[in-house]
């Protein structure tokens, strides 16, 4: 045999195995034209489409040879296995927190009934002295709570002191010649009276100070007096 005859037979070889596997290619084709035709959706085992998610990484041009679904619904599948994977390898080993010791909570409460003063940012750093390691919500959870007496509200402080509490405060009136008059009222809180009241065009902190004096004469000033923070009443009026 010479060399031109092994060269034909091999090319004829190679030839005929490229047109067999491109026939069979075709007919595969062609049957599978017909099934998207008499089937409307196909029915997928878990194992079928892992078999397209891995040859979709595998091999490039996987989208010519896809017909039973889109490829969108392989890179979904794709995903989801991403999704489903990570919440795996992410699960809680164990429900909930580690406990803390027994140790630990005893010295927690025993620290804030001898120390009522201290905060939980306190006993946390004398709890680090010894070696012991906890987070500040867990020793504000196990701190001994006291009791503290109920403090009065903004509504009973004036309930109960209003005999002793006067107001004081500025409001304007727009004359004829367009002018602004500032009038000064004083106003005790018992009977809603008022004590005392000026008119200016000019307000300062001089002037409204001898107001007070003028609207409480003969040392029967109030104990509290409320007002707002206009500069009119100076930068250190009291």
């Amino acid at each position: 045999m010479g060399i031109i005859q092994a060269i034909f037979l091999f090319l004829r070889t190679f030839i005929l195995g490229r047109a067999a596997t491109a026939i069979e290619n075709l007919a595969l084709r062609q049957q599978v034209a017909v099934f998207k035709q008499s089937v409307k959706r196909p029915r997928l085992r878990p194992r079928d489409r892992i078999f397209w998610v891995l040859l979709s990484r595998l091999w490039a041009n996987w989208r010519s040879a896809l017909a039973i679904v889109q490829p969108e619904t392989v890179i979904q599948w794709h995903r989801q296995g991403f999704r489903l994977y990570w919440r795996w390898k992410s699960r809680a080993r164990k429900p909930g927190r580690p406990p803390v010791q027994r140790e630990v909570r005893e010295l927690i409460r025993r620290m804030s009934r001898e120390n009522p003063l201290w905060g939980a940012p306190r006993i946390l750093s004398e709890l680090l002295l010894p070696g012991y390691q906890a987070a500040e919500r867990t020793v504000a959870k196990y701190m001994v709570r006291t009791r503290k007496p109920p403090s009065q509200n903004w509504r009973t402080f004036l309930a109960n002191h209003v005999p002793d509490i006067a107001a004081c405060d500025f409001f304007t009136v727009p004359t004829v010649t367009f002018h602004v008059l500032y009038v000064f009222i004083v106003l005790r809180h018992d009977r809603r009276r008022v004590v005392h009241f000026n008119v200016t065009d000019h307000p300062y902190a001089e002037w409204a100070g001898p107001q007070i004096i003028d609207a409480f004469p003969y040392e029967a000033a109030p104990r509290f007096l409320l007002r707002d923070r206009d500069g009119i009443y100076g930068d250190h009026a009291s």
